[in-house]
């Protein structure tokens, strides 16, 4: 990401400047990567591992048994979803 440089237009009260920065620095989604090395997330319990995990496991032999038996074709993904035919 570039820096953002903000220059002082002739005329201009502090305010404004500043509103100027803050908007481009909001735009520029650095607020964003700030907030995330700012604060820590907390490690998924054992449980909730558990739990992806099987829920991970259940759709991939859903998505298995629907190939193998022609609802789907191995391509027809987009973007997670399923398109039926």
């Amino acid at each position: 990401m570039s820096d953002i440089f903000i220059k002082r237009k002739k005329g201009e009260s502090f305010e404004a400047m500043y509103r100027r920065f803050s908007r481009r620095f909001m735009q520029s989604g650095k607020k964003l990567t700030v907030a995330g090395k700012r604060y820590h997330a907390k490690d998924k319990t054992k449980n909730k591992r558990k739990d992806s995990a099987l829920r991970g496991m259940k759709i991939g032999d859903k998505r298995a048994w629907m190939i193998k038996t022609g609802q789907i074709n191995e391509d027809d993904r987009k973007r997670g979803g399923y398109r039926k035919r």
